[in-house]
Parts: C-alpha cells; sequence; structure tokens
C-alpha cells in the first residue's frame, strides 16, 4: 500500500511541473498599427521564428495594413477601423507590411532569425 502512495505522489508532482511548461508555449506578440495619419509600424523590427499573434490597431478609413511573406498573406480592409488579431507562423526570412492605397510611402520590413 505504502508503494502505491508513494507512486500516486509521484505522479502528482510531475503533473504539477508540467503545468508551467505548457503555459510557455504561448504565442509572442506583435502590435503593429497604421494611421491616423500616413504612419505605418511594426512594434519590432527583428524576431526569431516562431508563432506570433499580431495585434493590428487599423486607425484609419483610408489604409489598409497587408502583411505578407513566407506562407503568410494578411491584410485589413481599408475602409475598416478597428482591432485585429492574427496567429501566424513565421519563419525565418524577411516579411513585409505595406498600406495598398499607399504602398510607396506606406511600408515596412520584418527579419524573422
Amino acid at each position: 500500500m505504502r508503494t502505491v502512495i508513494l507512486l500516486l505522489v509521484s505522479i502528482a508532482a510531475a503533473a504539477a511541473l508540467a503545468v508551467p511548461v505548457t503555459a510557455t508555449t504561448r504565442a509572442t506578440t506583435l502590435t503593429a498599427t497604421v494611421g491616423p495619419g500616413f504612419n505605418i509600424s511594426m512594434s519590432k523590427k527583428t524576431v526569431t521564428a516562431g508563432t506570433y499573434v499580431i495585434v493590428v490597431h487599423d486607425k484609419s478609413s483610408i489604409h489598409n495594413f497587408h502583411f505578407l511573406g513566407r506562407g503568410v498573406g494578411k491584410t485589413t480592409s481599408v475602409v475598416g477601423i478597428g482591432t485585429s488579431h492574427w496567429t501566424v507562423k513565421l519563419k525565418k526570412g524577411t516579411y513585409k507590411f505595406v498600406c495598398d492605397p499607399h504602398a510607396a510611402i506606406m511600408h515596412g520590413l520584418l527579419k524573422v532569425t
């Protein structure tokens, strides 16, 4: 009986230690903003490969935020204003973000290492 109790305690301890490991697998958040003027930005210039949540604050009805690169193509609408949440898996390489109607002056890059 004593062996069974020790075994159950060991299993419970191992399960308790496993909980923090799963909690650390959450996606990292990047913040992107477009508008209200002719501004477009991303909170980081370089990140490591992995899963991210991109929170896009679209603050203008004359702009959109278009994010594209290896296996990713996400965009907000030009006329829409609001906040979007995108979960993306970023691979090594360069991703770009742009306001499609004003691509000549509103653009940027995100490097993934």
